[in-house]
């Protein structure tokens, strides 16, 4: 009997539409108004997943994170007392975004439009690496971001399909070490649902 309670709940979710969504993937991700780390980078990920307590409407949970990487040529730095050095260096920011989503989709076909909003926390870590040495700084801040998307569920019967979106997103973190007053981003998404 709990057998056919089960298929019977899975058909009624096939036929209105998936109760539930998990998606993970690529992020690629770039910085807006931000002179540390200027490069767009796809070196990210993403995770979310969320239920549908209207047919419309799921709230859920998201993590991700990015890295953008900046090389800064050869060049002589003076410090303060009279000291000097000459050398390339790289800037990294690494970002880690997790919280909370609430999803609203627009069809809930085999394409399914949606726009989502997130909310949560940010964790960044700043790098400026030099040859032999690095300089480092982290912070927590505030995070939220929207998004819009579509996923695509080509096969009958199955919850495999594909993500695509694009979002942007603003955090409160701040290092007055590397003058970071804030972090914008924006990117896009690609990924599998299930």
């Amino acid at each position: 009997m709990m057998i056919v309670a089960i298929l019977a709940t899975i058909n009624v979710d096939a036929q209105v539409g998936r109760r539930y969504y998990i998606d993970a993937g690529w992020q690629f991700n770039g910085t807006l108004s931000n002179s540390f780390a200027k490069n767009a980078s796809g070196w990210g990920a993403y995770a979310e997943g969320g239920y549908y307590f209207l047919p419309r409407v799921a709230a859920g949970v998201f993590v991700s994170y990015n890295t953008n990487n900046e090389y800064i040529p050869k060049a002589t730095y003076t410090a303060g007392d009279n000291t000097s050095i000459t050398t390339d260096m790289y800037h990294s920011l690494y970002q880690v975004p997790f919280g909370a989503t609430l999803r609203y989709r627009l069809l809930w076909k085999k394409v399914q439009p949606y726009a989502e909003a997130k909310i949560g926390a940010n964790y960044a870590r700043e790098y400026q690496l030099y040859s032999i040495t690095g300089v480092q700084d982290h912070q927590w801040g505030f995070y939220v971001s929207p998004e819009i998307g579509v996923t695509l569920h080509p096969f009958n019967k199955s919850n495999l399909g594909l993500q695509i979106s694009a979002y942007y997103s603003y955090a409160t973190n701040r290092s007055g070490y590397f003058g970071i007053d804030g972090l914008n981003n924006a990117g896009f998404k690609l990924g599998l649902s299930f």
